[in-house]
């Protein structure tokens, strides 16, 4: 950051793991004795154990506005009969770096079928600006669907990858008690 040449250091493992837990964790680094403020702009996991290869740090400044993906967190019960579908889990917001929201807080309660909440509807901490067009779709309300759309869906998905169905028992035996002509 800041137009310095990257500087390669060596941090305590567990501890950057710990740290890196809290999303866009504003970190003091020791570099040769001069304390710099830092923010994790990549990080590379080993696939299979998860402890951290590598990390790419930012130095940022006190009362530097950054860039960051800031999380979404959706609250509420929406009207019955309707499902909420979080069409952006995050959103990137420009803030000071040394104020950094954790997450934002939808509140989706009561809100029936066909509502929708906008990026310039959700409420930003105070400082920080959207670094999205306003009018991104973030969280849609939309109708629940029933049980026969949901199996007709099904039934048509499988259709067209070449499953079949194969008839449990007891569909078996219903089919058939159909399908015998009573006797009286």
């Amino acid at each position: 950051g800041h137009g310095i040449d990257p500087i390669h250091v060596t941090l305590p493992g567990h501890d950057l793991m710990l740290a890196l837990k809290q999303p866009n964790a504003l970190l003091s680094v020791d570099v040769d004795g001069d304390p710099q403020l830092v923010l994790p702009k990549q990080v590379q996991r080993d696939p299979i154990k998860g402890f951290i290869e590598h990390a790419d740090l930012l130095v940022v400044r006190k009362g530097e506005k950054v860039t960051v993906d800031i999380v979404i967190n959706v609250v509420g019960d929406v009207v019955g009969g309707a499902m909420v579908v979080t069409e952006n889990a995050s959103v990137p917001i420009e803030a000071e770096a040394t104020h950094l929201p954790e997450s934002i807080e939808v509140s989706v309660e009561g809100l029936d079928a066909g509502a929708q909440i906008h990026a310039s509807d959700l409420t930003l901490a105070k400082g920080s600006s959207l670094a999205i067009d306003p009018d991104t779709l973030i969280v849609n309300v939309v109708a629940a669907p029933t049980a026969e759309q949901v199996e007709a869906e099904l039934e048509t998905a499988e259709a067209e990858a070449g499953i079949e169905r194969d008839e449990s028992q007891a569909e078996a035996e219903s089919a058939d008690a159909e399908a015998a002509p009573e006797s009286e």
